[in-house]
């Protein structure tokens, strides 16, 4: 049984993700500097460490993804650039868009509700070590074991 004071480590721990709204990386560095501090004190926070730090790296790997797939879309309707081996030059047309723009606004609307998604999942993986339970985010990837 997880003491008060682990109960509230690992509750930063998690709310220690939206550090990144400060300082860049933050949502892998904060819980990777409260984990390493608190991982040999008890299983619960190394538990909790791990869930938090292999959720965040999951979400910078889908974010990765869905940039990679997104901003070929982008830049191709950016430049017009209609054959890969000319440049048209830059052009923006606001009366017919390019099938390149739905797309591109699709997948940024993904990255919209994956942000929503990720925030929920934060705010109840921390209410729930505060209770003492260690909460298993859901699509995550275990890259620390």
């Amino acid at each position: 049984m997880p003491t008060h004071h682990q109960k509230n480590i690992a509750f930063f721990i998690h709310l220690s993700t939206f550090s990144r709204f400060l300082i860049p990386f933050g949502n892998i560095i904060g819980p990777l500097v409260l984990w390493i501090t608190n991982k040999d004190k008890s299983s619960f926070l190394d538990s909790n460490g791990k869930e938090a730090l292999n959720f965040q790296l999951s979400i910078l790997l889908y974010s990765i993804i869905i940039g990679a797939f997104t901003a070929p879309f982008f830049l191709f309707n950016i430049f017009n650039m209609g054959d890969a081996f000319s440049f048209k030059g830059f052009h923006i047309s606001w009366q017919h868009f390019s099938p390149f723009v739905y797309i591109t606004g699709i997948m940024g609307f993904f990255a919209l509700i994956a942000c929503v998604i990720e925030f929920y999942y934060i705010i109840k993986a921390s209410k729930m070590a505060k209770q003492g339970v260690t909460y298993h985010y859901p699509v995550t990837i275990n890259f620390i074991k």
